[in-house]
């Protein structure tokens, strides 16, 4: 079966056939034929990049976890050497530059948005895979017809949240520098620059594969196999960003 999503443009389709044995299919205006394991994948094996994918990720993991190591091993030294000598410790005036008096309340509200933010984005990330794993790669429908989306509308949206989550932290860092909050002030100032740096590195590499992503959809005159798990493995990625930020979140902005 062939699903020809509305829409496209490029006349995008995604064979789902589950058979290995098929034929190879030449999609409309194509000069080759494209091989079945490329349309359906091959059954009963893994996808090797989906594998690569979560064993690079994993990888990934121990890295901020180093970065995890330093930053308690940094505070658990210096609080101590601040009590010991009866003065303010460094988190403790560092913590106080991140909060927001907002509604009458002091908490890093702004940091709080920012994260909701780039939480809902993992949401739209997933709907975006789904529909790439039925097949819908652009809407069905009208752009207000939300339940009518395919991976285009999703992952662009997705896209955009990432954006804005990049120019929050981006306006944070500015306002921190402005009040003297910078990476060579004191050993909280370097880790809360280093481990949220790193971060945000992470998630403009997610914008960029979101990029190549969309690009391939267009691209491509079919919507193959190859093209759905390199949409999933970009939902990998950008779930470890995320889930990697609630951590670095909860520790660098609520634990005092």
């Amino acid at each position: 079966m062939v699903c020809n999503p509305a829409n496209s443009g490029h006349n995008v389709q995604m064979a789902h056939a589950s058979s290995t044995g098929s034929a190879a299919v030449v999609s409309p205006g194509g000069l080759h034929a494209i091989a079945p394991s490329r349309l359906h994948g091959v059954k009963g094996r893994p996808d090797p990049v989906a594998v690569g994918t979560i064993i690079w990720l994993a990888s990934e993991l121990m890295f901020f976890a180093a970065l995890f190591a330093a930053y308690f091993s940094l505070r658990e030294i210096t609080n101590a050497a601040a009590l010991a000598a009866g003065t303010t410790s460094m988190w403790e005036w560092g913590t106080a530059h991140l909060d927001n008096q907002w509604f009458g309340i002091t908490f890093p509200w702004f940091a709080t948005i920012n994260t909701t933010i780039l939480i809902l984005s993992s949401v739209t990330c997933q709907l975006g895979v789904h529909a790439a794993e039925k097949g819908a790669v652009s809407r069905s429908g009208s752009l207000f017809n939300v339940g009518g989306w395919g991976l285009r509308e999703w992952y662009t949206l997705t896209f955009l949240m990432g954006s804005i989550f990049i120019g929050g932290q981006a306006f944070e860092y500015a306002n921190l520098i402005s009040e003297g909050f910078v990476i060579g002030v004191n050993a909280y100032t370097s880790a809360f620059f280093l481990a949220t740096g790193f971060h945000g590195l992470h998630v403009i590499g997610g914008l960029v594969a979101f990029l190549v992503m969309l690009g391939r959809t267009y691209l491509a005159r079919t919507f193959t196999h190859e093209q759905a798990v390199h949409a999933i493995v970009t939902s990998y990625y950008w779930h470890f960003v995320d889930a990697i930020w609630v951590v670095l979140f909860g520790v660098l902005y609520l634990l005092r």
